[in-house]
């Protein structure tokens, strides 16, 4: 589509200059422009600048007077295809049961697998398509998908299959990630060596012949996967082409980010629990810390320690972790204003995690994740707002008026 922004308030994260993503003392700076123009031709971003030199041409026109314009939400860590939901197990945590007793006892993980294995493919593509328009909507214009809640050969890859499907069907940028190595089944609950041989020998095979994924993941854990497991997986994944994440140090630090540095993961998501030696680990690598607050809030857990890494000169980048048993939420909204209100992030950091940095955790940032000539018109406008501030500061709502998609307004369905 052709379409032409004028007097738009504030046109937030305007980058001339290509980067890939920012780190420490840069996560603070947001550039805008006040009083703009923002020219989309063909579903990119063609020009854009002050209203003063604002091209006289004939086109579609939509006057944001009052309003903001910025990159769409980059959610670079989700789990939003499965079956059913889990809120008998939300309940049980209110009376008093930890996470790691409800997945000892069946619930967790290997509750969503065992639904999701007898779910048919058209019910359980239904009830992801209803998610994903919910988080476009909520101005996610590009967003990773993990498998992990079948945990049998046809079951994962079922799950990869509605992800490819959603890919086909959605305007949005889609990345697709094998989650296999997400808890061992109850199946192979006294061998998991047997387990991880089935995800290398006979599910990496199939995906790499359908085109099915484009990274790989594994739950580094304690109680989940072992140093020695994640290296495993994530060698027979470089092998059949796809690259390193990592679930790590979500509740106990065993090296996993260490592993996954020598691995050159593209992420390492989760991160609540950080030492020193984990920050001074990531020093000067290319490898993005993921940050996932509605998860910490959901289970009252810590949150990562954004503030010190930050410090320390680390990148950092924001996601949902949408899935059905820690973070049953896609909104990103709630997302940025948590990181500012609990994590103690500036507006500026948390917005540019949750675009600029968000897109390259999912290997994105020269398609979408800023207002740069030749990318996605992936956009949200606000609703008439005094800053970009007021984002993080309205956190039970959210200030979109409208989303676009390559230049398309989404109506809601």
């Amino acid at each position: 589509m052709n379409v032409l922004f004028i007097n738009i308030k504030e046109l937030i994260q305007v980058r001339e200059t290509p980067i890939a993503f920012l780190s420490g003392k840069e996560m603070n700076v947001l550039p805008t422009l006040k009083n703009a123009f923002l020219l989309v031709k063909k579903g990119l971003i063609a020009d854009f600048g002050l209203m003063e030199n604002c091209p006289d041409i004939e086109i579609k026109t939509i006057d944001a007077t009052g309003k903001m314009i910025l990159p769409s939400w980059c959610d670079s860590h989700t789990h939003i295809v499965y079956a059913g939901n889990r809120e008998g197990e939300f309940v049980a945590r209110i009376r008093g049961r930890s996470y790691k007793e409800i997945a000892d006892n069946g619930g967790g993980i290997l509750n969503s697998a065992k639904r999701l294995q007898t779910t048919s493919d058209e019910d359980l593509y239904q009830q992801s398509k209803m998610r994903l328009e919910e988080i476009i909507q909520l101005g996610t214009g590009a967003v990773e998908i993990k498998s992990g809640y079948g945990l049998t050969k046809d079951a994962e890859l079922k799950m990869l299959r509605v992800i490819k499907k959603l890919k086909e069907k959605y305007p949005l940028q889609i990345k697709a990630t094998f989650l296999g190595a997400h808890a061992v089944p109850t199946a192979y609950k006294d061998n998991k060596s047997g387990y991880i041989q089935m995800l290398i020998a006979d599910i990496l095979p199939a995906i790499q012949k359908e085109n099915l994924a484009d990274f790989i993941d594994v739950f580094c854990e304690t109680g989940y996967f072992s140093i020695a497991d994640t290296q495993q997986i994530l060698e027979a994944g470089k092998k059949h082409g796809l690259v390193g994440k990592i679930h790590v140090n979500q509740f106990t630090a065993i090296g996993g980010i260490q592993v996954g540095i020598e691995n050159n993961v593209l992420s390492v998501d989760h991160l609540e629990e950080m030492r020193t030696e984990d920050i001074d680990a990531l020093k000067n690598t290319k490898t993005m810390p993921v940050a996932l607050p509605s998860c910490s809030y959901f289970l009252s857990i810590p949150y990562t320690p954004a503030r010190k890494m930050i410090d320390a000169g680390l990148p950092l980048a924001l996601a949902t972790d949408y899935n059905p048993g820690s973070a049953p939420s896609g909104n990103m909204n709630f997302v940025v204003a948590t990181a500012c209100i609990k994590m103690k992030m500036t507006p500026e950091e948390a917005i540019n995690a949750a675009t600029i940095n968000g897109a390259y955790a999912m290997g994105l940032q020269d398609k979408v994740g800023s207002i740069s000539k030749g990318k996605f018109a992936n956009l949200i406008l606000t609703k008439a707002i005094n800053s970009y501030h007021f984002i993080p500061y309205s956190f039970g709502n959210h200030a979109i008026e409208k989303v676009f998609l390559k230049g398309e307004i989404i109506k809601k369905s």
